[in-house]
């Protein structure tokens, strides 16, 4: 075993000397055992007592050795005591200040990740330097790994062959920011970050004091005095990016001006007597796609009239284990369910019986899951015709019967999305049903879009088989208490910034919650493998 050196640590009463190796102490610890002396004060089946004795099993001393690979810079604590520390605060929804203060004044904490009972521990942002490292390592969610390599060996999901998949909003740990604020907040980050962006914003920049990153003093009660402010911030921050020194950006730099770019531009739009040349501006009537909510966090978007990300979920229903996560920005097509609920299924090697609601019943998720062989519990988007009785489509014959009774051709496909199109423009004229049929002044034109005929199946299927009926009512509903667990103590709010940062608390977080699951009926470690021994067995 590589000891790594040594490093005072702080103590009750006086200072020690603990040697660290990677990711295990060797030597003494600081003050009495916690769980030698004290064990039978640690809740029995907890997942405390589980880590107090198990722990060195689940995070093995090279587990995370290519964190740091240089010799020099060592953290003062071993990654397995950290790693065990970032679990439990991700189990009881903790920030790192509250997670130190139960590390030294919590037994149970202290025998949860090895803790002398007169250590005090170490600083709280230890923790976020950890969980930096690990986020940006090439195996970031490592933990979420490690437990599913328990999940693996238990057998718990063995012969288990059913998916639940479902999504929830979470809520940003940055404040949603209005069109004003952020195109200050991103001019006065191009000021700071670029060079010779402050003597341009000083010659080309007039609509506020920059220097102040307080709101502009003007009447707010007062439409025309906002408008007119918003008119200003836009023009400033166009002259300030028109201005800049041609020269190559990187890093925060190019950051900022990317930011400022968009900022200026995704909420406003020509005045309304402008012909887009004569550099008047309005707040735009609407929300673009994909809007940016902050500068402060990039990342963050919004989605179901909630700004945030979304965390998505895979899960055995039969067992509640998270079989995968991951976390996405809350708007945008590929981040949409039926996208990643692909992503989450990627890594099954058996086909399974997949749950979901209307969100993952696109005709795209049900050919690539029919065809990877497996059965689908997915509820149908219902139709809701503007006319009872609705069309009537023969693919293979290629015709299409409109409601009054006419047939047309359907069309070869075509387009970017090799849509079938059927026009009923001729026909619709004197139609009595014309006017609940259709707006349109040339008539109805019907578009089919590919894996019509899966849907239309599915739905027929989902209306008259009442044992799928019955299977998606008993196991669809526990996907639904996997997203109660995840987002129970005010865990909806996320603590971090960005995506990458906050994937990786939520797969420590499934992680932890995987583990209580699994420590409630017995956990252990015995002869080098992990199985589950039931009390009194």
């Amino acid at each position: 075993m590589k000891i790594l050196g040594f490093w005072p640590r702080r103590v009750s009463g006086g200072a020690g000397l603990v040697v660290v190796v990677t990711g295990e102490w060797a030597g003494e610890t600081v003050g009495p055992d916690v769980w030698e002396t004290c064990r039978e004060l640690i809740p029995a089946g907890s997942v405390f007592a589980f880590l107090a004795e198990h722990r060195g099993a689940l995070f093995p001393a090279g587990m995370f050795a290519d964190m740091y690979p240089s010799a020099n810079g060592r953290p003062s604590m071993p990654p397995l005591i950290l790693a065990a520390a970032i679990t439990l605060q991700a189990l009881h929804g903790l920030s790192d200040f509250e997670t130190v203060q139960e590390l030294r004044c919590d037994l149970r904490w202290k025998a949860a990740c090895g803790l002398g009972l007169h250590d005090m521990a170490f600083d709280p942002s230890l923790l976020a330097y950890f969980r930096r490292r690990l986020a940006r390592s090439i195996r970031p969610n490592r933990v979420f790994g490690a437990v599913r390599e328990v999940v693996k060996a238990t057998g718990v999901l063995k012969g288990k062959h059913r998916r639940a998949l479902d999504s929830t909003v979470l809520d940003d740990a940055v404040a949603t920011q209005d069109t004003v604020t952020q195109i200050i907040a991103a001019v006065r980050a191009v000021i700071r970050e670029v060079p010779g962006a402050g003597a341009v914003a000083a010659a080309q920049c007039n609509a506020h004091d920059y220097t102040d990153p307080g709101r502009p003093r003007i009447a707010w009660n007062d439409a025309q005095a906002r408008a007119e402010l918003v008119d200003a911030l836009v023009t400033d921050a166009l002259r300030l990016l028109g201005h800049l020194p041609e020269r190559q950006l990187s890093g925060k730099a190019a950051n900022a001006v990317g930011i400022l770019a968009l900022a200026a531009g995704q909420d406003v739009e020509p005045a309304e007597d402008s012909d887009g040349r004569d550099g008047r501006w309005r707040i735009t009537q609407g929300t673009a796609p994909s809007r940016m909510v902050s500068t402060v966090d990039p990342h963050r978007t919004r989605s179901h009239q909630q700004d945030g990300f979304k965390a998505h979920l895979a899960i055995g229903p039969e067992t509640g284990i998270y079989t995968a996560v991951a976390l996405r920005p809350g708007a945008g097509a590929e981040h949409h369910e039926a996208a990643v609920g692909l992503d989450l299924l990627a890594d099954e090697d058996k086909p399974l019986d997949v749950f979901g609601d209307t969100a993952y019943s696109t005709g795209d998720v049900r050919q690539s899951l029919h065809e990877a062989g497996h059965r689908l519990f997915l509820k149908p988007a219902p139709l809701r015709p503007a006319v009872p009785g609705g069309f009537t489509l023969d693919t293979t014959a290629a015709i299409v019967t409109c409601p009054a009774g006419h047939t047309v051709p359907l069309s070869g496909p075509g387009g970017q999305h090799h849509q079938r199109k059927a026009s009923f423009a001729g026909l619709c004229t004197g139609c009595p049903l014309r006017e609940r049929c259709t707006k349109a002044k040339a008539g109805r034109i019907l578009t089919i879009r590919p894996h019509h005929d899966l849907q239309t199946a599915a739905r027929r299927q989902a209306a008259t088989d009442p044992g799928r009926q019955a299977d998606y009512r008993r196991w669809r509903p526990p996907a639904e208490r996997a997203v109660a667990w995840l987002v129970q103590a005010g865990d909806r709010r996320l603590r971090y910034r960005g995506t990458i940062s906050n994937n990786a608390w939520l797969h420590t977080r499934a992680a932890a919650l995987n583990l209580r699951r699994l420590v409630n009926p017995g956990l252990t470690h015995t002869s080098g493998t992990w199985r589950l021994a039931p009390a009194g067995t």
